[in-house]
């Protein structure tokens, strides 16, 4: 029998020391003052988790409390459960201490929902003091006890610690399950750590347990992620080889592997393999097909995809909806999105934010910034609630369209709601400013931005140096770009190239050449817009000697074949 295990692993051995203290616990109870329960339970009595009320189940927990005789404990476990399933995790723990103070002996159920609460809430000092008091009390811990709180070191990111808590359990001699084995592979593969998970799977195979289809979907979508489509495809053959039956989520993740690499034709051919082998694609596997022919263009492809879909009797989600519409839009085909939206309202599925701001994306992209803001009205009038996204993609919209009074109103109607105007947003502002030379207001502007807490980014003084430039304030310019280098900014060679064509608008060819020079020291390479934008102009100048030598260097650099 398993002794003790500690908070830390590393003091497995002083875990009844952890006995936990009641009193310690805060009331998180939101109990209305009336005290009046609503439903009474009888011991065949469930919670719709859809309908869920905290306040009524609180209430009925109660009532049961003063119910005689009382209640089993699995009627208790029951409410809680539901608690839990409705993350409500503070209340249940508060309402498992109520058990206790009313006589009512928790079983190995009870404390398996306390532990689990802890694990969500990120006290795992808690969870294993739990531990402690199940041995204290004489009841004889579960496989159930053990997963729980080796998934909640890894929910805590503890991975090493569920590790190092495995090793020790196994050294007990208590069999874990494969339930054990697919938490911790998983909690390896969320810290982006593949190949051990991989080898976990080797050590443990046949030898501990034997690794299932869950297991290996895991890894497969792990190396997916890492775009080592190859290794994915390899461990999938070998799943296959040992006669593990690939599900739906295996053909998924592999489908979704190829996609994000380009590798469509091998992406289809899975497709094809899973339904030769009976296994009936979801609407996940339609969407991450659809979205990656809208991405490469071939949305005429998609019509055959979505006939398919239909034939299947799978129906598309709001996701897939969102994939279709983008695709339109990537080929400019903004109005075909429109009516995906209305399609939707006729099929019963709402359209989320995310689809709004695709269309209204696609429609700024294409210059009909008044429609975006008639479907941004139409958002307000069917109680969807704009996000950050909305409100920058249409300020930007605006601002490129020369309605940067509205624009503006935007900003407040923001601030009023209270989200936060990012640096992409001001970035649009800026923009808009410097292009009617509101440079004054320009400048003021970065300065609230870094006031509000919002650092700006290259783009942002890319802009404003920019403008200043072509504004007739190349002075102004040269402080804001010095200023950068000074506080160790990696200048980008976009900006190099912006002081350089103001010094070439100004005619200031040496300082032109000179920065051209300093670029290399600073670990900027010059590009052919580099020099192409000092040599044009000292062409323009007449001064022929000195553009024909940079067009040499040009050459002998490789950015331009010389003609023969």
């Amino acid at each position: 029998m398993l002794l003790s295990l500690s908070v830390s692993v590393s003091k497995l051995l002083t875990l009844t020391r952890y006995a936990f203290s009641l009193s310690s616990i805060p009331n998180f109870l939101p109990i209305s003052s009336s005290n009046t329960f609503l439903l009474s339970f009888s011991s065949h009595s469930r919670f719709n988790s859809n309908e869920f009320d905290v306040n009524h189940a609180v209430s009925s927990f109660h009532h049961m409390l003063s119910i005689n005789p009382t209640p089993s404990i699995v009627e208790f476990n029951t409410i809680l459960t539901s608690f839990v399933k409705m993350k409500h995790y503070p209340t249940a723990i508060s309402l498992s201490h109520l058990l206790e103070f009313n006589g009512i002996m928790p079983d190995i159920f009870t404390f398996n929902i306390w532990i689990n609460c802890y694990c969500h809430l990120g006290q795992m000092n808690f969870s294993f003091s739990i531990l402690g008091k199940i041995l204290k009390m004489g009841f004889q811990e579960d496989t159930i006890t053990l997963n729980t709180l080796m998934k909640g070191l890894c929910l805590n990111n503890k991975i090493r610690e569920a590790l190092h808590f495995h090793d020790h359990v196994v050294a007990k001699g208590f069999q874990l399950d494969q339930v054990s084995y697919g938490i911790l592979i998983n909690g390896l593969c969320k810290m982006g750590e593949t190949r051990p998970a991989l080898q976990l799977l080797r050590r443990i195979d046949g030898k501990l347990a034997n690794a299932d289809v869950v297991m290996f979907s895991i890894i497969i979508d792990s190396f997916c992620k890492d775009k080592s489509i190859n290794d994915a495809y390899e461990l999938y053959v070998e799943m296959i080889a040992k006669r593990i039956s690939p599900s739906v989520i295996t053909f998924n993740n592999l489908i979704y592997g190829f996609c994000i690499v380009s590798q469509l034709k091998e992406a289809f051919g899975l497709f094809h393999e899973m339904v030769l082998k009976n296994i009936n694609p979801n609407v996940y596997t339609f969407t991450i097909l659809v979205d990656s022919l809208c991405k490469e263009g071939k949305v005429k492809e998609v019509v055959n995809v979505l006939a398919i879909m239909i034939k299947d009797g799978v129906k598309p989600n709001a996701v897939m909806y969102g994939a279709l519409m983008n695709g339109y839009c990537l080929v400019n085909q903004v109005n075909k999105a429109i009516k995906i939206v209305n399609t939707m309202v006729h099929k019963g599925v709402v359209p989320s934010v995310r689809c709004y701001n695709i269309v209204i994306n696609g429609l700024c992209k294409n210059k009909m910034v008044d429609e975006a803001m008639n479907l941004f009205k139409e958002m307000h009038n069917k109680m969807i609630v704009p996000d950050v996204v909305t409100y920058s993609t249409l300020i930007d919209g605006l601002c490129k369209s020369g309605k940067v009074s509205y624009a503006w109103e935007l900003v407040d109607e923001m601030h009023r709601i209270g989200l936060q105007v990012d640096v992409i947003t001001f970035n649009s502002l800026l923009h808009a400013l410097c292009k009617k030379t509101h440079l004054d207001q320009a400048i003021a502007l970065v300065k609230k931005m870094k006031d509000q807490g919002i650092q700006p980014n290259m783009s942002t003084y890319n802009i404003l140096i920019d403008g200043l430039c072509k504004g007739g304030r190349l002075k102004n310019a040269q402080v804001v770009f010095h200023d950068l280098l000074t506080k160790g900014y990696q200048l980008t060679v976009w900006t190099y190239n912006i002081m350089i064509n103001g010094f070439c608008k100004d005619c200031l060819f040496d300082e032109a050449l000179a920065l051209l020079s300093r670029m290399e020291d600073n670990g900027c390479i010059p590009d052919v817009v580099s020099y192409e934008t000092i040599i044009y102009a000292l062409f323009d100048q007449d001064e022929r000697d000195k553009a024909e030598k940079l067009l040499h260097q040009m050459i002998s650099r490789g950015l331009l074949k010389k003609q023969n």
